[in-house]
């Protein structure tokens, strides 16, 4: 089933904040995680396209969204990127 880029988004943060969250971030900090929003399933790469490779040899076709984690963005223009509050 595809979502739409809104709905893909919601789910995404709601499974990382709800499930994933507590066993990334004091490890893989600053790096990327791609999540399967119908499984749950994830995968940590060091960019989008390794982590969401990594996540679709798991769930081919998957609704993936990626976020960098222990960030508010998954990418920043000019400037530092600003942390998500520990």
């Amino acid at each position: 089933m595809h979502r739409s880029p809104e709905e893909i988004g919601r789910l995404g943060d709601a499974i990382y904040d709800r499930d994933i969250r507590p066993d990334v971030e004091a490890v893989h900090r600053g790096r990327i995680v791609s999540i399967d929003v119908d499984s749950g399933d994830y995968a940590v790469g060091d960019t989008v396209i390794a982590a969401t490779d990594q996540l679709r040899e798991r769930h081919p076709g998957a609704d993936v969204w990626s976020l960098r984690i222990g960030y508010g963005a998954l990418r920043h223009f000019g400037g530092r990127a600003v942390r998500r509050p520990e």
